[in-house]
């Protein structure tokens, strides 16, 4: 055989093997996985690909560390990997792996729920009771943050997440300040929030909030006291259930909060008031009512007077009465 021919053939026999291996190279990037059921994965601030790849290869997503980092260096690009937990579907390629540790999705979105009329002291509670979030709780004031149900991610500080409540809370209540009724008794902001943190315990039948909002308005342009139960609960609890009846002693009480012993507003809200509550203030109910109290069945029967009223509260005690409550 002729140098040439020997020539060629080894030149075809050596780019048959680079092909063999460049099919196979892309292959194993492009094509299915080892993986064989749904896993997460957490990605911690500062990872490197080797470390990475490790956690990957040691969960059964990639067959070899060594050979993905190879791949993702050759053929990944060149973003970052984005610290967070990841879902990566059964049989997920190299190739969807790595970007999805890009952050083109697959993250995994925790949740926790702050309710409306949650206080701030149950707020900070219930954020150091979730474990996958780091740092210490942030002392909260009283109605600065937006009832709501948030996403976050595993090792996410409380600090952020307090700081995205508390920014939703200052965007929600200015695109509602901006469309405030005219007649409002609310004069700023927090006036706002404060008069809607009382509508909000007040209350827990959402239609009713335009009216309670309505009846306090009403009150508080009369130089009435504006007499509400939860103002008395709050500097004893701080929000909390009381867990029995409010005494005398307690009704009498004289502080910035009591509205049985002070005119006007309390010092600051009595707790995190929601969007409607605080919607309900600057949109109020146009009522002519000055007193409510109880209906039985989880509302309130309203009244512009108070022989009215003394007659609902009548009706009231009977109720209760009958049920044994008395």
């Amino acid at each position: 055989m002729h140098k040439s021919g020997r020539l060629r053939i080894f030149v075809f026999a050596a780019a048959l093997v680079v092909a063999v291996f460049g099919v196979h190279f892309l292959y194993g990037w492009y094509g299915s996985g080892p993986l064989v059921k749904e896993a997460t994965l957490s990605v911690p601030d500062g990872a490197t690909l080797a470390s990475v790849a490790e956690k990957l290869e040691a969960q059964g997503i990639v067959a070899s560390a060594s050979t993905f980092r190879l791949r993702a260096r050759l053929l990944g690009g060149n973003e970052p990997l984005k610290a967070g937990e990841y879902y990566i579907p059964a049989h997920a390629s190299g190739s969807s792996v790595l970007a999805i540790l890009q952050g083109e999705g697959g993250e995994v979105r925790r949740m926790v729920t702050i309710p409306e009329g949650m206080p701030a002291i149950m707020v900070q509670e219930r954020l150091a009771a979730v474990s996958l979030l780091t740092g210490p709780v942030p002392t909260l004031a009283e109605g600065s943050v937006l009832p709501d149900t948030y996403a976050f991610q595993r090792g996410e500080s409380r600090t952020a997440l307090v700081t995205r409540m508390q920014q939703a809370m200052a965007r929600t209540l200015d695109k509602l300040w901006a469309d405030r009724a005219p007649d409002t008794v609310a004069r700023s902001k927090e006036e706002a929030v404060i008069l809607a943190s009382i509508v909000e315990k007040e209350t827990g039948k959402p239609s009713e909030r335009p009216m309670v909002a309505g009846l306090y308005s009403n009150r508080l342009r009369q130089g009435m006291m504006l007499q509400a139960d939860p103002t008395i609960i709050y500097p004893i609890t701080h929000g909390k259930p009381l867990g029995r009846r409010i005494r005398q002693s307690e009704i009498q009480a004289v502080n910035s909060y009591n509205t049985y012993t002070m005119v006007g507003l309390p010092a600051a809200p009595i707790t995190n008031p929601g969007k409607d509550s605080i919607a309900a203030v600057l949109h109020p109910a146009r009522t002519n009512a000055l007193y409510m109290v109880a209906d039985g069945k989880g509302g309130h029967v309203f009244a512009a007077t108070l022989q009215e009223h003394n007659a609902n509260v009548a009706r009231w005690f009977a109720l209760r009465r009958a049920r044994g409550e008395l």
